[in-house]
C-alpha cells in the first residue's frame, strides 16, 4: 500500500475470479474505500483509522465487500442501475447520477460500456474514479479500451460513446489524478490523457 497523492492511498491485488492484478483506493482522511479488495498485507493494513464506506464505481466491484463488512461494518454503495445483480448477500446502498457520496465523491454517468458504468469525481483530490470503460494494460500502459470481445455487439460504437464521455469528463472536471479500477492510476495528467484517450485510445490486447 503506498500514498500516490495527499490522502489517497493505492494497492493491488489479484482478483480470485479474474486472476488479473486489480487496483484499489483509500482515501485516508474520510475513511472511504473505492473498488477494494482486501489488501494482500490482510485486514490490519486498513486499521488506523478503519474504513466506513466502499464506493463501487459499478456492479461488478463488489471485489472484497463481504471480508470488509464483517471486519468493519462498512456501509458499501453501488450504482441504482446495478443494484439487479447485487442479492441479499451483497447488501448496498443505491446511489444515482448527480449524488454526493461519502467522502465528498460526486457521482457521474459514463453509461455506454454499461448502464451501471459511473464514473467518481473527488473535487477535494482532483481526482477522478473510473470503473472498467477505460484500463491501462500492461498496468504502466497507455490508457485503453477492454478487447473487443468484452465490448458487445458493436465495438466500435461503444468505444466512441467511451470517447465522447471521457472527453465530456475531461473538459468539464480537469482532474489530474485517474484512480483506476484496472491498471495503474495516474498521478498527474489526468485531463490529457482522458483527451488523448478520446482521440485515438485502442483496444488493449490480454
Amino acid at each position: 500500500m503506498r500514498e500516490i497523492a495527499p490522502g489517497i492511498e493505492h494497492w493491488v491485488t489479484v482478483h480470485p475470479s479474474i486472476h488479473q492484478p486489480v487496483s484499489s483506493y483509500r482515501l485516508v482522511a474520510e475513511r472511504v474505500l473505492i473498488d477494494p479488495l482486501v489488501p494482500p498485507d490482510g485486514l490490519g493494513a486498513l486499521a488506523g483509522p478503519a474504513p466506513t464506506d466502499v464506493l463501487m464505481t459499478n456492479r461488478h466491484h463488489w471485489r472484497g465487500c463481504t471480508e470488509l463488512i464483517e471486519a468493519f461494518g462498512v456501509r458499501a454503495h453501488a450504482p441504482r442501475s446495478g443494484m439487479h445483480e447485487l442479492g441479499a448477500d451483497r447488501p448496498a446502498a443505491p446511489y444515482d447520477p448527480g449524488d454526493e457520496l461519502p467522502g465528498g465523491a460526486i457521482v457521474h454517468e459514463v453509461g455506454v460500456l454499461c448502464p451501471d458504468e459511473m464514473a467518481l469525481w473527488l473535487p477535494a483530490h482532483g481526482a477522478l474514479a473510473i470503473a472498467d470503460g477505460t484500463i491501462r494494460h500492461p498496468p504502466d500502459g497507455p490508457l485503453g479500451f477492454v478487447p473487443d470481445e468484452l465490448l458487445g455487439d458493436d465495438p466500435a460504437a461503444i468505444r466512441d460513446g467511451l470517447r465522447e464521455r471521457y472527453r465530456a469528463l475531461a473538459e468539464l472536471l480537469r482532474p489530474e489524478v485517474l484512480l483506476l479500477a484496472h491498471g495503474e492510476p495516474l498521478t498527474s495528467g489526468a485531463a490529457q490523457a482522458l483527451l488523448e484517450l478520446a482521440r485515438a485510445g485502442r483496444s488493449v490486447r490480454f
